[in-house]
């Protein structure tokens, strides 16, 4: 295919194809005159990924290299090339230090569910960090909690996997577990407010009813 249909089918302009291109992230398509190249489905599967990466997920041009380095690595199985993704994916910020008992409370929550995990993944520290901004309110969350929570985020986890199992390249499933997570991310946190408000209507509705019956 020609540049213009490259761009349509991935959805990314012409010129930042070819910015793309000048960069190196995307690689140079199969020359057939001067000026001229074809390109083919691996270039719109990495359009894809790089959009997915920089708009989504909020990278920037530099750091999308390194990742694209990373994940082109002869050897690598798809679970690496999914953690060196997600890695680079900013979880929270960096405005709240958090203390050492905040990180041993995080090795110990993930320990404790029996979850695989890397101690010097960045998840760890951003739980970490959400720990120790809790703590800081005044509203410390305790271990009964943390398990509840945990329980119910296995079974999203499990959701979020499926939707990208069955893809049929390592960069489609990269460039979808990018875009989801990131997307699913805003998602979870929608939904999850839709679900308060359904769940304080069922506790306390009622009850504020019964409240505004009598002032009247």
């Amino acid at each position: 295919m020609r540049i213009a249909e490259l761009s349509e089918r991935a959805g990314v302009p012409i010129p930042t194809i070819k910015y793309y291109l000048r960069e190196g992230i995307l690689p140079r398509g199969e020359p057939t005159g001067r000026n001229q190249a074809r390109y083919g489905a691996e270039h719109v599967h990495r359009l894809r990924l790089i959009r997915a990466l920089v708009t989504v997920g909020g990278l920037p041009i530099t750091t999308v290299r390194e990742v694209l380095a990373e994940v082109a690595e002869p050897g690598l199985g798809l679970h690496t090339k999914l953690g060196l993704v997600m890695r680079r994916i900013p979880l929270v910020g960096t405005d709240i230090e958090p203390e050492e008992e905040d990180r041993e409370r995080a090795l110990a929550f993930v320990a404790r569910q029996g979850w695989f995990f890397y101690e010097d993944h960045p998840a760890m520290d951003a739980l970490a960090v959400v720990l120790a901004g809790h703590r800081e309110a005044g509203h410390p969350v305790d271990d009964a909690s943390l398990d509840r929570y945990a329980a119910a985020i296995e079974q999203v986890a499990r959701v979020d996997l499926d939707r990208v199992g069955d893809l049929p390249t390592s960069e489609e499933v990269l460039e979808a577990a990018a875009a989801k997570t990131v997307l699913g991310d805003t998602l979870f946190t929608v939904l999850r407010r839709l679900a308060q408000i359904d769940e304080s209507a069922k506790r306390y509705l009622d009850e504020d009813e019964h409240r505004s019956a009598r002032e009247d």
